[in-house]
């Protein structure tokens, strides 16, 4: 029996996650559970898996769940909350389904806890790759990815040798917005970005899905996984998403990982490994399948991949820079302030006024991504054709 402890429990991952658990009653445990302060799913999660301890983030929607939680379960609040959920001495694995960098010190005191972790966050290996890598090392833990390309590489990579792989390849759908010219973005609502043809996602990767944003974060994550030089990772565009990864051997063989897309399946890849668990969701219709598609992304057209390309060779805590200035400002153009091509103005703007420190600690790296999300928000006050851009 694993014993989990699930972080952004009411995220689309960690919904997926519970279901999983749902499944495997037999063989999987829910301990813990945290949100940031959707706290009415958050009671009907509690209510179906009477978890041992609970946390929120916003410490006044903490309090109202307290008031209204009965029976054994412990609710706690703030940053260490979710610290003390993500290190009860009851839990196995945690599930990091939550983007923000609250999490990272949660994730950092799991791990030297001893804890394993399946991680869905790339923003957190973005932003302190080498730290939580380390650490994972240092202390003998698994870290298993969630994130559908990557998950679908750590399968192909088992057994390999690495000094048998000439490079691996991430693959993207190319988003809601593929079939439309640069002009053509600059301008197109959230509500039409937010129309993702193959996943069902939360807001903020759905728009990192039309800028590509995702691809060029999900480099940075892959070089951290699996030690990967950013110059054998390679990024292609594959609209019907069927095929999630490739890795390229030295002889000129190509293996590749398919599924549909289902994020309960690379969800349960981590939770069940080593081990393949039965899985009641739909297969690929092989008769069905034709036309597969793979195209070389312009990085003129989406210049979110092309400024995060140019970030992972800087590192240190230029990455963690690009990654809270871009949701900074996709957070800004759901909420209609900016232009969709204002998005990566904004990054660029941001990162220019950045000095990266390499190696940082903890607090730099914190510290790096405050200032970023306060520069960005700057920017996007000070420069006026912003504000224009959506009147």
């Amino acid at each position: 029996m694993k014993r989990i402890a699930v972080l952004g429990s009411t995220g689309s991952i960690g919904r997926s996650t519970l279901d999983v658990i749902a499944r495997h009653p037999q063989r999987l445990s829910l301990v813990g559970l945290s949100a940031h302060s959707r706290i009415e799913l958050l009671q009907e999660q509690i209510a179906r898996f009477q978890p041992e301890v609970v946390a929120v983030l916003d410490d006044a929607a903490a309090v109202r769940l307290r008031r209204q939680v009965g029976g054994t379960t412990q609710v706690l609040q703030g940053v260490e909350g979710l610290t003390r959920v993500a290190t009860h001495p009851s839990v196995d694995l945690i599930v990091v389904g939550t983007a923000g960098p609250d999490a990272l010190l949660p994730l950092v005191r799991a791990i030297e806890a001893g804890k394993d972790v399946a991680l869905a966050s790339k923003e957190l290996l973005v932003m302190a790759g080498e730290l939580i890598m380390r650490k994972v090392q240092e202390h003998g833990r698994r870290l298993l990815p969630v994130d559908s390309e990557h998950a679908a590489l750590f399968q192909l990579l088992q057994g390999v040798p690495r000094e048998q792989v000439e490079r691996v390849i991430l693959t993207g759908s190319g988003g809601s917005l593929w079939s439309l010219d640069a002009a053509q973005q600059d301008h197109v609502s959230p509500e039409q970005v937010l129309r993702h043809p193959k996943w069902q996602m939360g807001p903020k990767i759905t728009v990192d899905s039309a800028t590509l944003m995702n691809k060029g974060l999900e480099v940075i994550e892959a070089h951290w996984l699996f030690a990967a030089p950013l110059d054998r990772i390679r990024v292609v565009i594959h609209p019907q998403a069927v095929v999630h990864a490739m890795v390229e051997l030295r002889d000129g063989s190509c293996l590749a990982q398919m599924s549909p897309c289902d994020m309960r399946l690379p969800i349960q890849a981590a939770l069940s490994f080593p081990e393949r668990w039965t899985a009641d969701v739909p297969r690929l219709q092989w008769t069905q399948l034709a036309g597969l598609q793979f195209f070389d992304p312009d990085l003129d057209r989406f210049p979110c991949l092309r400024l995060a390309l140019e970030t992972a060779r800087l590192g240190g805590t230029a990455c963690g820079v690009l990654s809270a200035a871009n949701e900074t400002a996709v957070w800004a153009f759901l909420r209609e302030t900016i232009a969709f091509g204002d998005i990566p103005r904004v990054i660029e703007e941001t990162l220019a006024g950045h000095a990266p420190l390499a190696h940082p600690t903890l607090e730099e790296i914190l510290a790096a991504d405050q200032w970023a999300r306060q520069a960005a928000q700057g920017v996007i006050r000070e420069n006026k054709r912003f504000v224009q851009s959506v009147m």
